[in-house]
């Protein structure tokens, strides 16, 4: 395919700065993402390359475009999202990501779904009693379970949070390990901490915790309870086996939502111990009032690079069942030989 060169002109300082970043970073994104060469020079961006991939820049820079007009402050996970969203082909809905704020966070800026996988489990979250979100560490899962429970708190609807996750990664009873309840527990919660602290502040979390607005407790403490008007999530739900899938599940109570989070890919339990969140994928997806929202190595929304590490982890992992495959093909056959 030819190469081909176009200009992109600014219309103002405002744009340069925000569509080139500091030290010319959002460009070296856009460079690495589109593999195109972008350079600027006076007032305009010059775009070179294949003619679809600077096209496909060039529309990008459009879009992101329209945001700085709206007086949204562009970062590099917005540069990332817009490109995803082009390969995917839905980057017309771009715009809309941010014409809706979900909450603010505790300093008091705006917090929006950062892509087209996103934006549908915020949806399915709104219209479902319970959601399970599964896919790769890094698409948003836990921020985004914390943000709507936190926004349901606030509006009302709910008057508690729980949260919860198994402490498989221990390697032993929590009865074994040092410390108080929470001492025990706390590690494998660091996420939630880091998610509340960020959305509501660490002193404002804490005095939640301390009235028991918000429950953080290891997933054995939700046996035997009914959970009525609170929004509840598990966390690490591919951690946990099929009978304690089940008795979550059947924790929900009249007004209140469920979110079930995990990654099929990172399951912790011992060989031979069938995950909870896979068997309840398999056994729930016809069930009304359940949906299942699955994102990828392209939900991403961390560095450019975890998605390219989760999509070489993923492809490793085809190979090497491949082979397996193949070698259970050869035996079969070699017997059949015999």
């Amino acid at each position: 395919m030819a190469i081909i060169e176009k200009n992109y002109k600014f219309e103002n300082a405002e744009q340069e700065i925000g569509l080139i970043g500091a030290q010319d970073a959002n460009l070296a994104l856009l460079e690495e993402g589109m593999h195109v060469k972008a350079v600027t020079f006076g007032d305009q961006i010059q775009v070179s390359g294949e003619e679809e991939a600077v096209e496909a820049t060039l529309t990008i820079i459009d879009q992101l475009t329209l945001l700085i007009k709206k007086g949204i402050k562009l970062n590099a996970a917005d540069f990332v999202s817009a490109m995803k969203m082009a390969e995917r082909g839905t980057l017309e809905y771009f715009a809309d990501l941010y014409t809706e704020t979900l909450i603010r966070d505790a300093k008091g800026h705006a917090v929006r779904v950062k892509n087209f996988g996103q934006r549908r489990y915020v949806q399915a979250i709104r219209n479902n009693d319970i959601t399970f979100g599964i896919g790769p560490a890094g698409t948003g899962k836990t921020y985004l379970a914390v943000v709507m429970a936190v926004a349901a708190l606030k509006r009302g609807d709910v008057s508690r949070i729980i949260i919860t996750r198994p402490a498989v990664e221990a390697g032993e009873s929590l009865g074994f390990l040092p410390g108080d309840l929470k001492e025990k527990v706390d590690p494998y919660l660091r996420p939630i901490y880091d998610a509340l602290y960020a959305i509501v502040g660490k002193e404002h979390t804490e005095r939640l915790i301390e009235r028991g607005t918000i429950e953080i407790a290891p997933l054995a403490y939700m046996r035997g309870r009914t959970l009525d008007q609170a929004f509840i999530i598990l966390d690490e739900a591919q951690n946990t086996t099929p009978q304690q899938m089940k008795m979550f599940l059947t924790r929900l109570g009249f007004g209140s939502r469920m979110l079930v989070n995990g990654d099929i890919s990172q399951v912790d339990l011992p060989n031979r111990v069938t995950s909870g969140l896979i068997m309840a994928q398999k056994i729930l997806q016809n069930v009304g009032h359940i949906e299942f929202i699955e994102f990828d190595a392209a939900d991403v929304v961390r560095h450019p690079v975890v998605g390219a590490i989760i999509q070489a982890y993923d492809h490793f992992d085809s190979v090497i069942e491949a082979q397996k495959q193949a070698q259970i093909a050869k035996r079969m056959k070699d017997s059949e030989g015999e």
